[in-house]
């Protein structure tokens, strides 16, 4: 007998940036636990592609293109959820931008167009779907952030700080709508590989040094990530809200063991 252990069989998520590394993977999986998944993605094609990947996982996929930074698109988004499989029950915040550059030197026009997407757009996407869940009093959201959202990463822009805001824009929203039956989380990714840092690792020895550092001797992949959402996004964590998962292999724990410490191997 197969037991649907997390209870998320029948339900609907809607999932952002889904056409990328972590995106795909997070509609793969819960289309294998029976969820039914809205793929939202400003590449209709990239998205396309997830959904296929979905399909051949034996789920149900509908794609939106969307800029999830725009007020008019987001809203546009929430109604053609409802009518491709009804209100939403999950929400999957993981579009993302990553635009080096220093603090010093940045523009105005680089600044806002990073927020736009990594910090606005979570909060429009929770608005908008939110509201579906608000009026069921059941549902369920994860905010993707990153470990950089509490160790800064120098020259990143405005990613770090985004970040930041994303964990405290998921604390925020699990005080004010805990009482309405949502609940609001973070999955933080450390070291992961997806398309967007691939290139990372095509250099010589960069995977073996980074590898280095992490006590489980390995890079992330969008699966670790997949995993830790699903959790959240379950009955098993009914009762954890306004939390931050940090899925690292333990990288962020590693602090004291990069010092010298003559006498100690």
């Amino acid at each position: 007998m197969t037991v649907d252990w997390l209870g998320l069989a029948g339900k609907t998520a809607a999932i952002t940036g889904a056409g990328g590394g972590i995106g795909r993977a997070l509609a793969v999986n819960f289309a294998q636990v029976g969820v039914r998944v809205v793929l939202l993605d400003r590449s209709a094609a990239d998205a396309n592609e997830s959904a296929q990947d979905v399909e051949r996982a034996g789920g149900a996929a509908h794609v939106v293109a969307c800029n999830v930074a725009d007020p008019d698109n987001v809203a546009a988004a929430a109604e053609q959820s409802i009518s491709a499989f009804g209100p939403v029950d999950i929400l999957v915040n993981n579009a993302a931008l990553l635009r080096p550059g220093s603090l010093d030197t940045l523009s105005f026009a680089e600044w806002n167009a990073l927020l736009s997407v990594n910090l606005t757009g979570y909060f429009l996407c929770s608005q908008a779907f939110g509201a579906q869940m608000r009026a069921r009093n059941e549902g369920a959201i994860v905010h993707i952030a990153s470990i950089s959202g509490s160790h800064p990463q120098g020259a990143s822009g405005a990613y770090s700080v985004s970040k930041a805001g994303i964990v405290m824009l998921s604390r925020q929203l699990a005080v004010e709508w805990g009482p309405s039956g949502v609940r609001s989380n973070v999955v933080s990714p450390g070291m992961v590989e997806t398309p967007m840092s691939r290139a990372f690792y095509a250099t010589s020895g960069v995977r073996e040094k980074r590898s280095a550092v992490v006590p489980m001797r390995r890079i992330a992949q969008p699966q670790d990530m997949a995993d830790a959402t699903l959790f959240l996004a379950s009955r098993r964590a009914s009762y954890i809200t306004g939390e931050e998962i940090l899925v690292d292999g333990g990288y962020g724990r590693m602090i004291m063991n990069m010092i010298p410490r003559p006498g100690y191997n």
